[in-house]
């Protein structure tokens, strides 16, 4: 049995991942360590930028996830890893890489995670965020103009050609493989506590 625990946290974009994962290193600090999906977008270095911006980020051929399950496997044997950065505002990752150490708490997160089999078999919790779809557009909307340099005309374009078809298509169906079904991510305390709990339930039956 292997010592590291695999959490995977998954759900639409803007449903509040981000929050339940920060929510969870409060409790557990320097034992826990974070792969995003976003991470592992492939590079387009190929394509010029404007093609860059029309292409589909919501499919999941737009990621890199063989490489993601690599680290991933690395990282549970104790091994540390040099994960690709992704630079959002020119739609394409950059030359740097970031080391991540192995931790005793693994969380994997995104929108599309349960959608491959072989790395939702690798989490040993796997937690589904769901949140109303108009929640989720006016979170997106605040993160991409303060965070990637977005206008919102490209925003809006965005989800409605692909966030919100590719959503109902892989994102909403890979809820079927979710052990824990969170309503509003990380300001639910009671399914927080209760994440927190058999989180250390695992951590000592592994001890």
């Amino acid at each position: 049995m292997k010592d590291v625990i695999v959490i995977g946290i998954a759900g639409g974009t803007g449903s509040g991942k981000s929050t339940l994962i920060n929510r969870i290193k409060e409790e557990f600090s320097d034992s826990i360590t974070m792969l995003s999906h976003d991470f592992y977008y492939k590079e387009h270095s190929h394509i010029p930028f404007e093609e860059r911006k029309k292409l589909n980020y919501d499919h999941p051929d737009a990621f890199d996830t063989d490489l993601m399950i690599e680290h991933v496997k690395a990282l549970t044997e104790f091994r540390s890893i040099e994960r690709p950065v992704y630079d959002f505002t020119i739609h394409n990752r950059i030359d740097e890489t970031v080391t991540v150490r192995p931790a005793k708490v693994i969380v994997v997160e995104g929108i599309l995670i349960f959608e491959n089999k072989e790395l939702r078999d690798m989490c040993d919790i796997k937690v589904f965020i769901d949140t109303d779809a108009d929640v989720r557009i006016i979170r997106r909307i605040i993160r991409d103009v303060e965070e990637r340099g977005r206008t919102l005309d490209s925003i809006v374009n965005q989800y409605l050609t692909t966030v919100k078809p590719m959503h109902e298509q892989f994102v909403e169906p890979s809820k079927k493989y979710a052990d824990i079904i969170v309503p509003e991510g990380g300001y639910n305390r009671v399914a927080l506590e209760m994440l927190n709990e058999r989180i250390h339930a695992l951590l000592k039956e592994r001890e």
